[in-house]
């Protein structure tokens, strides 16, 4: 069951090409957007199409994967977790954002 406890996967559509880091113990980070569609039809029999945008971080070996063969509009599977974190913007406002923080990537 423990595998169960926040876990997250996905198939969407990259909607920017990946951000990546390398700081100064040569640790990666990346950071990309990912697109799900859901698709409904409605009381007036209209199919409408749904697009939800996930915040999606990576951290260590698998930014290599994410580096070399993943760019804007490439399918993905991810699984992951989902994290929440605040900061203080220049304003001195608190903003929240929710990022899943993913662990394994299939290329589709």
């Amino acid at each position: 069951m423990n595998t169960l406890r926040n876990s997250v996967r996905l198939i969407g559509n990259v909607g920017n090409d990946p951000e990546i880091r390398t700081f100064e113990d040569d640790k990666k980070f990346a950071k990309f957007s990912l697109a799900t569609n859901e698709s409904y039809t409605n009381n007036k029999s209209e199919k409408i199409k749904q697009t939800t945008w996930h915040n999606i971080v990576a951290y260590g070996s698998i930014v290599d994967v994410i580096e070399n063969h993943v760019e804007k509009g490439k399918q993905l599977a991810v699984e992951g977790k989902l994290t929440y974190r605040e900061y203080q913007d220049k304003d001195g406002v608190t903003q929240n954002i929710t990022e899943i923080v993913i662990d394994q990537i299939i290329l589709l």
